[in-house]
């Protein structure tokens, strides 16, 4: 009798187990990880800003508007709370999406400026920021599509069969994901002047 009941307990934990109860908690794992990915390469970008900013500025001082706004768009980046639960808060999520792409912008414009001064480009420092800068915008679109990824793949998951049950029944308090959106404008190919 005692071997048959543990026999049906070994069964049926074998069978709770398999069946994807596990899945929602370690999907939401691979999310806050994921995150955590982007929040690092991002902060890693804010950390390249004032020293790119310093080097600029020694050769094209009188495009004072043009490093300002790359100083603030820093400056709204650093001063936002972001933690884990950024990604269960829209509000909170849009926010740091907007600061991040105005400071992806306030770049890019940084970058169009520096084909102005030759000098520039030729500085070893200059380079050297800028190969770091190219690096960190490439990490950070690896780290964005892993996200998105990993959001996908959670959000299918308590949304479909039979995960939708696992998640009613033990993982209500767990929220559809946040996921990155293209930024304003992304669909335009941009002009090219000669």
């Amino acid at each position: 009798m005692r071997v048959m009941r543990v026999g049906l307990l070994t069964i049926a934990a074998l069978c709770i187990g398999g069946c994807g109860i596990n899945n929602i908690p370690t999907d939401d794992e691979a999310v806050k990880a994921a995150w955590g990915q982007v929040q690092n390469q991002y902060q890693r970008r804010a950390d390249l800003v004032p020293n790119l900013v310093a080097t600029v500025k020694g050769y094209a001082e009188h495009e004072q508007e043009t490093l300002e706004a790359v100083t603030e768009a820093r400056a709204k980046v650093s001063q936002m709370n972001v933690n884990a639960d950024t990604i269960n808060d829209p509000a909170a999520f849009k926010a740091f999406e907007q600061n991040q792409n105005a400071l992806t912008g306030a770049l890019s414009r940084l970058m169009v400026v520096v084909e102005k001064y030759p000098d520039l480009k030729a500085n070893q420092n200059f380079l050297q920021l800028q190969s770091q800068l190219e690096g960190t915008e490439n990490r950070i679109s690896v780290a964005r599509r892993d996200y998105i990824a990993a959001v996908q793949k959670y959000n299918t998951e308590i949304r479909t069969f039979p995960g939708r049950i696992w998640h009613a029944i033990l993982y209500r308090d767990m929220q559809v994901r946040q996921s990155f959106e293209a930024n304003e404008g992304a669909a335009t190919a941009p002009v090219v002047k000669f």
